[in-house]
């Protein structure tokens, strides 16, 4: 049986009111591409906007086979039992070749989906980089409004492009193994230089030596980065998240630089810089929507991309014409 479709009023009342089935609702009409979707999520949007922002935003990457949803599952537990109200947000890497994606991230956090104080809500990554959904933030805003104090972004994983959930959070947590000579030859700088907390996971049993080892290298490491605007100093952790040791320092650490950066006003200031860099986003992602929906763009792109492949013409050179050709329009 086919579901009615809510209205926009719908939608944002039960969005306030905490209804979690018509937050994963407002979530998905966001995600749509259809026009009539668009201009419903915006209204929604722009309705909620006022009741944003109370939450700690944390964004949680690391490298393969690190834990990360064993780790989001144990700690996510410890957060709500510290009366929190939990919204998790995972993303599912899309196929670039069917452009499906498994979205079990559900099936892999068991005990966490069942918590009535948690929220997990998976999405695809689509065509996006930055290890994220292109529609995260607007989910993040929706679950910001409908009550969740605490707001976990996984990324699909670590790489050059996975750097973009920096710049929705105020938390940048990289989870990494031991090992950490090997580890730190292979993981990119940038994304060590943005994390503000490394956590070594699975130190436990006969790896605990093998932990406190790369807690030292990481600790050396970090000490190499320049001194963030914010003057928070990276830490580093290590925890079991299978045993669940170690997550209480963990949160009490993410507590701390809450309290710290509220008090010296820069997470207001980033946060407003995030904002105009998502506006910026938007405008890049408008701009190019724009420009291949144009008729007379696509009935000139297929002969423009022969004489490209072809080397007949530069890219560039191509690019800027069609560009010129379009803003005549």
């Amino acid at each position: 049986m086919k579901r009615r479709k809510l209205t926009t009023e719908e939608l944002i009342e039960g969005v306030l009111a905490g209804d979690r089935l018509i937050l994963s609702r407002a979530i998905t009409l966001c995600e749509s591409q259809k026009s009539d979707d668009i201009r419903a999520s915006e209204a929604l949007l722009k309705a909620v906007l006022p009741h944003t922002g109370k939450s700690m935003r944390i964004g949680i990457t690391g490298v393969p086979g690190v834990g990360k949803s064993t780790f989001i599952e144990s700690f996510g537990t410890l957060v709500t039992e510290q009366g929190k109200k939990l919204a998790v947000l995972t993303i599912d890497p899309s196929s670039q070749k069917t452009k499906g994606s498994i979205l079990g991230d559900k099936t892999r956090m068991e005990e966490l989906a069942r918590n009535p104080s948690a929220f997990i809500r998976p999405s695809a990554s689509g065509s996006a980089l930055g290890g994220v959904s292109s529609k995260t933030r607007e989910a993040m805003l929706l679950c910001e409004a409908a009550g969740f104090d605490v707001i976990f972004i996984e990324t699909v994983g670590v790489g050059q492009s996975e750097t973009l959930v920096h710049g929705m959070v105020d938390f940048f947590l990289l989870l990494m193994l031991a090992g950490a000579g090997d580890e730190l030859q292979g993981i990119k700088k940038g994304i060590m230089e943005m994390a503000d907390a490394v956590v070594i996971n699975k130190a436990d049993g006969e790896n605990q030596k093998a932990a406190k080892r790369a807690k030292a290298e990481y600790q050396s490491a970090l000490h190499l980065f320049p001194v963030d605007e914010s003057g928070w100093i990276p830490q580093v952790k290590t925890c079991s998240a299978l045993e669940n040791t170690g997550l209480n320092e963990v949160w009490e650490m993410i507590t701390k630089y809450q309290s710290t950066m509220h008090s010296n006003g820069f997470l207001v200031e980033n946060r407003k810089r995030q904002q105009v860099a998502w506006f910026r986003e938007n405008v890049s992602e408008m701009l190019g929507q724009a420009f291949y929906q144009n008729q007379e763009i696509a009935d000139l792109l297929p002969e423009i991309l022969s004489q490209v492949e072809s080397g007949a013409l530069p890219a560039n050179s191509a690019a800027y014409n069609l560009m010129q050709q379009f803003l005549k329009n």
